[in-house]
């Protein structure tokens, strides 16, 4: 909401997230931009993995079956072949570890933006998202649409380890 409140800073079309777990290529923000212009999406991030021995690509959810079905979910996809090609993916959800964001975007959904949620719901059972994707969840019921940049290859560092996923 700050960056929204500053005269400057609200003034900027992008704002662009970088976690500190996070190994960015040299040219992430160039290649987030040409990816979030060139498919007019409203976030675009590189792709990452979760860190462990599960490694899933941070890449949720088939927006297509969103829109046919109505059913948002926000399962990792197999990008296997659009990592291969180097290929944009549009999702329903990404994470923000390395992410570009219109400025717009944070004006159309009302806030709080990024809230971690872990509640049981009757009739549902336990429904637990990360603030990214709670974010993604309220943004993709508005229209709006994200992507993943496969060129943008980004490490998640474990810090306790020294692993990089």
């Amino acid at each position: 909401q700050h960056v929204l409140d500053n005269p400057d800073l609200s003034k900027w079309k992008y704002v662009m997230t970088v976690e500190d777990d996070n190994l960015l290529p040299p040219d992430a923000q160039v290649r987030l931009l040409e990816a979030i212009e060139h498919g007019n999406y409203d976030a675009v991030s590189g792709i990452y993995f979760t860190k462990g021995d599960l490694n899933m690509p941070m890449a949720y959810g088939d927006p297509m079956k969103f829109r046919q079905t109505g059913v948002l979910d926000f399962q990792p996809l197999d990008i296997r072949a659009a990592l291969a090609k180097g290929n944009l993916v549009e999702v329903n959800g990404i994470a923000m570890g390395c992410s570009l964001y219109r400025m717009e975007l944070f004006r159309q959904i009302p806030a709080p933006w990024f809230v971690t949620v872990a509640d049981v719901i009757e009739g549902q059972g336990v429904r637990a998202f990360t603030q990214d994707l709670y974010f993604a969840e309220r943004a993709c019921r508005a229209g709006k649409r994200f992507a993943v940049d496969m060129r943008v290859r980004v490490g998640h560092l474990c810090v306790n380890t020294g692993i990089v996923y």
